[in-house]
């Protein structure tokens, strides 16, 4: 894996600072990364390897800036059989829809025929106030130090 194009979905920033994070982390290991904050299925590589940050809005909805390219694989459903995912779900235990974007977004891509990397990561900001801490964590599972 030489190559991984980072998707966020953000509301208030946690999903940009977490993919910020870990783009900083895979560049020292010499993996390059490309950070979209508003991806469109236009711009993006349907091959290769992805990794989809987001938080969860509302009562379950994708924030504003991933909205449009979740709509855009639902309505497309491209064939992703040579895409490499995985998905980073932030969100608030106390709230119902508790990471419901990031669950929604691993069951897409697997519909869609992608293989998942390693198992979603679901993020509880009540426990876990800096995001960063558990994904980089997660991160070093999968990238065998």
């Amino acid at each position: 894996m030489d190559n991984i194009t980072i998707i966020t979905g953000s509301t208030l920033g946690g999903a940009e600072y977490v993919a910020d994070h870990l783009s900083d982390l895979l560049n020292e290991k010499g993996i390059t990364t490309h950070v979209f904050n508003e991806a469109t299925i236009e711009e993006i590589p349907l091959t290769g390897h992805w990794l989809i940050i987001t938080s969860t809005h509302g009562a379950g909805e994708y924030p504003d800036n991933i909205q449009p390219f979740i709509t855009q694989l639902e309505a497309q459903k491209p064939d992703l059989s040579s895409l490499k995912y995985a998905v980073i779900a932030i969100g608030d235990s106390s709230y119902d829809t508790y990471c419901a974007a990031g669950i929604h977004a691993d069951q897409l891509l697997e519909t869609l025929g992608a293989g998942r990397i390693n198992a979603r990561l679901d993020i509880d900001v009540t426990q876990d106030p800096v995001p960063e801490d558990p994904a980089e964590a997660w991160l070093s599972t999968w990238l065998h130090d």
